[in-house]
């Protein structure tokens, strides 16, 4: 029997996607206008590519602190603040005549993306009956994915008409706007039991989480690390062809969109667990393939798809695993996926900066590498039939509050 999301529930989880498109379109949309930026503020475009790993970092470092500092704090209100600092930081940026102002823009932009991001992916799950929990995810999970299929290409079209400064004020507009919906809209969110800060740093002395964030950092670093030089892996394909590259990017935007539909709907199924061998041997698989098709457009393009749908389905699985490892605390752990994307994206351009002068496929090699080691640390967090608090594998938790027909239940 399919379980269906209810449409008011459907609604709420839409909300809380178009603040994460906002969050991650902020990321992105900086690489595409950097030399617009770099010139109006008198910098180098290595400076201004400088503020990307900033934000990042503060992202990931902030994150955790802010799960940790406001537990008592209703949900929706967290996220309410980081969106006003979200507008309030890109508003600054976007008026900035420095590099110091626009650095400081994005930083208090990344502290409303610390509230906002943990407090979202730890809000998904709890706010829909347990069988709906994957497909919960993917749809939140969604705003990333579709920051990077349109929001970041948008953002590079709105700044070729207006300037860079046109898409950063559209962003803090849409992020100002979304404040009273969300807090109209998105109430009474359930919220983790209260705990102290000794308690909430114990977590992480579950291997079974710790692992689970280590597959997660090492996902996401081996997709930057492809993403970022995407130019310059797919050169031979597009012959340098900016028209030809934003096709295969596109494929993998739009591929992307379906790894998260796949992605939530396999967890639901067959869980976790499964869901994550199927999906990141693909992505390995993606990432060696691209080596023997680097001169072929079209197969480069397939590979791309191939890697946008396994890429997007393990970030939802793991997200899925994390929140049903200990359900008590279930939005500390996500805040520690939160802190282990925004790692991998901050150290992904050194590490493949440092594989890529040994040539496109060492750097190849690389990311099919970090997933592997993935895999590794999946199996590892999977390996016991208990979970931290005493509670059955996700899986199990699945079937135990469902009917005995639903998907994946013996």
């Amino acid at each position: 029997m399919r379980v269906r999301l209810a449409r008011a529930s459907a609604l709420r989880l839409g909300l809380l996607a178009l603040g994460l498109f906002v969050v991650a379109t902020n990321a992105f949309v900086i690489a595409g206008v950097l030399p617009q930026i770099a010139h109006a503020l008198g910098v180098g475009p290595a400076t201004i590519g400088y503020s990307i790993s900033i934000y990042a970092i503060v992202v990931a470092v902030a994150s955790p602190l802010v799960s940790m500092t406001c537990g008592r704090v209703r949900p929706e209100r967290v996220m309410a603040a980081g969106l006003v600092l979200i507008a309030a930081g890109t508003f600054l940026a976007a008026a900035a005549g420095t590099f110091t102002v626009f650095t400081a823009g994005r930083i208090i932009a990344a502290l409303g993306g610390a509230a906002l991001v943990p407090s979202a992916m730890a809000a998904a799950p709890v706010m829909v009956p347990l069988p709906q929990r994957g497909r919960a995810i993917a749809l939140v999970g969604m705003g990333f994915t579709l920051a990077m299929a349109i929001g970041s290409p948008i953002g590079t079209a709105l700044a070729d008409i207006g300037g860079w400064r046109l898409p950063l004020s559209v962003l803090a507009g849409l992020a100002a706007v979304l404040v009273p919906a969300l807090l109209l809209m998105v109430r009474d969110v359930p919220r983790s039991a209260a705990v102290d800060l000794r308690s909430r740093a114990v977590v992480l002395r579950d291997p079974r989480i710790v692992f689970a964030i280590a597959a997660s950092l090492l996902m996401t670093l081996a997709f930057n690390m492809v993403y970022i030089f995407s130019a310059v892996i797919t050169h031979d394909a597009t012959g340098g062809d900016h028209k030809r590259l934003a096709i295969l990017l596109l494929a993998y935007g739009v591929a992307g969109v379906i790894g998260n539909v796949v992605g939530g709907r396999l967890a639901d199924r067959i869980g976790s667990r499964r869901t994550l061998q199927i999906v990141l041997a693909a992505q390995a698989t993606a990432f060696v393939s691209l080596i023997p098709a680097h001169g072929s457009l079209v197969a480069t393009a397939l590979v791309f798809t191939l890697s946008g749908i396994g890429g997007f389905a393990a970030s939802v699985a793991i997200q899925y695993r994390l929140a049903l490892i200990d359900s008590r605390h279930a939005n500390i752990a996500l805040a520690w996926y939160s802190t282990a994307m925004y790692v991998g994206i901050s150290i992904a351009p050194l590490i493949g900066a440092a594989a890529l002068p040994h040539g496109v496929p060492v750097l190849l090699a690389a990311a099919a590498a970090s997933i592997l080691v993935a895999v590794i640390a999946s199996e590892v967090s999977h390996a016991r039939r208990r979970d931290y608090d005493g509670v059955a594998r996700d899986q199990d938790l699945v079937c135990a509050s469902s009917t005995p027909s639903y998907p994946g239940c013996a």
